[in-house]
């Protein structure tokens, strides 16, 4: 586990007090600044970045200990308060909570006391990041739970994440969208040492750059229009832990400079702040566009580019391995088949042949989205091809149905097969012709009377709406 140490602000007016409490804390492993009075606090809190403010309730001048307290929680939110006091009462406590003040430290304290509350509270401060980490994650997490796959591509990628966890070293993960990439983040970052630390994600892409500056390296309080208090970055909520930059090739010229300077030397500044922030972050990019290209092109910075792709893993597209699709297919199924309360779907041989066959252009998550369709709509507990047809077509790139180019070493079912090229044909005829009957069959070169029985074979239907154009029957024609 990484330990992370915390940077401490010590305000008491008595240098004794100061100094017993930084040799406390240095030596429990922490970074610790100290201040005088309540007004020299003021100036650090406004200036400096602190994981956790100590404060003496009562010392001279105008700002005391309660000043200090409610300052803090204006510029800096995210910062723990405890407050020392030698008259502790039921009443001060109250009023410090009510602040947001952490816990009360009474004096004369126990040196191991202060190590525990101070640990207290920083892990408190620590697991209210995590939660609200955790319900960002769950809400823009794909649904799809794990990494599926038995092919020899998918293996290799599996093999791969085992080795990459156990390092420190900077991944760039590649292959096309719906793949699978922020998955494969996760994996490596919760198969690694970093487990128990955060794992953050930011899109470079869903951002303007001033947004996506404050939201990486954070801001402090008034260094630009709307920033009314101190902000923390995802480097820093991300620290000991691992940051994942979704769509790396979308960022902007100016935060790639930035970037490069992290990964360069583990440490930035908050926009507007004096103080140098250093982090121990793994960096995880991920990319749906050949960032080689985009380099040759001016588009991205080919030092960066160097430092992000120390450890490339690409994922293929499903296309390439089909024979994942039944393992897929069967995991969405099982997924969103509680969900929905039907526990016990199957799919038919024919349709799990149309979802082999089928492109997927948006790949895995394509897959997803056409099942939880099914899975909503299906009438019974097996997945039919008439449950999958309308949302699956396997089509070259005219439109038209195809079939395989061979056939496999288990055998074909040329029936199923030929029904599936037919029907596909018809839907397509209706498309064109606007659902009018007369004009399908003159694209298929049938009459009425045959594009009729065919459409009753495959109970298909004109979109609602569509014109009727009176029907002729012109005779037989061979078909």
């Amino acid at each position: 586990m990484v330990v992370v140490p915390a940077r401490v602000l010590v305000v008491d007016d008595e240098r004794g007090m100061r100094e017993v409490l930084s040799t406390i804390l240095g030596r429990a492993g922490h970074s610790v600044v100290t201040a005088a009075d309540g007004q020299e606090a003021l100036q650090l809190i406004g200036s400096d970045i602190f994981d956790l403010v100590i404060t003496d309730l009562k010392m001279p001048g105008r700002v005391g200990g309660m000043d200090v307290v409610r300052a803090v929680k204006d510029i800096a939110p995210d910062t723990v308060v405890l407050v020392l006091t030698a008259y502790a009462t039921l009443e001060v406590g109250i009023e410090a909570v009510k602040l947001g003040a952490y816990d009360v430290l009474t004096k004369p304290f126990n040196n191991d006391q202060v190590v525990l509350t101070v640990k207290k509270a920083l892990d408190a401060k620590r697991l209210t990041v995590e939660n609200l980490l955790l319900k960002r994650e769950l809400k823009g997490q794909a649904s799809f739970e794990n990494l599926v796959g038995t092919s020899e591509g998918m293996q290799k990628v599996f093999t791969l994440i085992r080795r990459v966890a156990e390092t420190s070293s900077t991944v760039l993960v590649c292959g096309e969208s719906g793949t699978g990439k922020e998955l494969v983040a996760r994996a490596i970052h919760y198969n690694s040492p970093r487990r128990e630390r955060p794992f953050v994600t930011v899109n470079c892409g869903a951002l303007p750059e001033p947004l996506l500056e404050s939201e990486l390296f954070g801001h402090m309080r008034g260094s630009f229009t709307g920033a009314v208090s101190n902000k923390e970055g995802l480097f820093e909520v991300a620290n000991g832990g691992t940051l994942f930059l979704d769509e790396i090739a979308e960022a902007p010229p100016g935060i790639q400079v930035k970037l490069l300077r992290v990964l360069q030397e583990p440490e930035f500044r908050r926009i507007g702040g004096t103080h140098t922030i250093k982090v121990d972050v793994r960096i995880i990019a991920a990319t749906n566009k050949d960032l080689n290209k985009a380099v040759a092109q001016g588009l991205f910075r080919e030092d960066l580019y160097y430092r992000l792709n120390v450890i490339p893993i690409t994922l293929p597209p499903l296309r390439s391995h089909p024979d994942d699709i039944p393992l897929l297919a069967q995991h969405f199924l099982t997924v969103f088949g509680q969900k929905a309360n039907k526990p016990a779907l199957t799919v038919a041989p024919t349709a799990m042949r149309a979802l082999q066959q089928h492109e997927w252009r948006g790949n895995v998550r394509e897959l997803e989205n056409v099942l939880e369709r099914v899975v909503a709509l299906a009438p019974g507990p097996e997945i039919t091809l008439d449950d999958v047809a309308q949302w699956v077509r396997e089509s070259s790139p005219n439109g038209e149905p195809k079939a395989p180019a061979d056939i496999p070493p288990e055998g074909l079912d040329l029936e199923c097969l030929i029904n599936g090229i037919e029907r596909g044909l018809l839907v397509r005829a209706l498309e064109r012709s606007g659902g009018v009957k007369k004009e399908a069959a003159r694209l298929l070169k049938l009459n009425t009377r045959s594009l009729r029985y065919r459409l009753d074979k495959y109970d298909i239907e004109p979109a609602d709406g569509a014109s009727a154009a009176p029907e002729e029957d012109e005779g037989e024609e061979g078909d």
